[in-house]
């Protein structure tokens, strides 16, 4: 999509959230002011930014068409049809960003457009998304999860319940304060449950361990728990 046109949509969808939606309508407006004035070259050079605003108009179309439905019954009629993680997502989590205070949303915004960030774990994350949706589970990723809410993933399994994971290669010895603010973070958002997994890149089967280990804890890791592994 062309610059223009993300800038286009993202006024329209902010129109049409403010009769429906006024949350979504103030969190439009933000990320609206962000950009506006960003030539439509420049923008198409940020590529993260690109990706985020991308992101976020999906999820204003469908949240709104959500909201837009004339009963509780078609809205359950609609979330059914969704996988396990995009209805933790569209029914829990993102109307929980939109309806609260994120004191890491200015931060990640400035790092996105001055192109501080970078995705160093990406190739491992979506090789892990493959094994995962290749063993028949089901994975959500987003931008406001991971710089947010510490969630690279939003991972089900058989039992159809929701883990939230996070994945670094920072070795258990130097990983603890990173642990601890993670769990802060999901304790912050009200994540009942969620798996922090180092991994080392130089074990050959490390792959197959990480989605092993997540799989089996999106079925059996009891509420309240933050597991970190190793």
């Amino acid at each position: 999509m062309h610059p223009l046109e993300i800038k286009d949509q993202l006024k329209s969808l902010m129109k049409k959230a403010s009769s429906i939606e006024p949350c979504l309508a103030k969190r439009l407006d933000e990320i609206n002011r962000w950009v506006k004035d960003i030539k439509p070259g420049s923008l198409t050079a940020k590529k993260f930014v690109m990706a985020f605003l991308l992101e976020v108009i999906r999820d204003a179309d469908v949240w709104l068409k959500l909201k837009g439905l004339s009963s509780p019954e078609l809205q359950d009629s609609a979330f059914e049809k969704m996988t396990p993680t995009e209805q933790y997502w569209y029914g829990y989590l993102f109307p929980l960003w939109l309806n609260s205070n994120d004191p890491k949303f200015y931060i990640w915004k400035q790092k996105l457009m001055s192109c501080e960030f970078s995705q160093t774990d990406d190739d491992i994350l979506k090789s892990i998304v493959q094994t995962i949706e290749s063993r028949g589970g089901t994975v959500w990723r987003r931008y406001i999860a991971d710089f947010s809410m510490a969630t690279d993933l939003i991972v089900s399994y058989r039992q159809r319940k929701p883990l939230c994971l996070q994945v670094t290669s920072v070795s258990n010895n130097y990983s603890q304060k990173k642990y601890q603010n993670w769990q802060n973070t999901l304790q912050m958002w009200v994540i009942d449950r969620g798996l922090f997994l180092s991994y080392n890149p130089g074990k050959p089967d490390f792959l197959e361990q990480l989605v092993t280990i997540t799989l089996h804890n999106s079925d059996f890791l009891p509420l309240g728990r933050y597991l970190q592994f190793p």
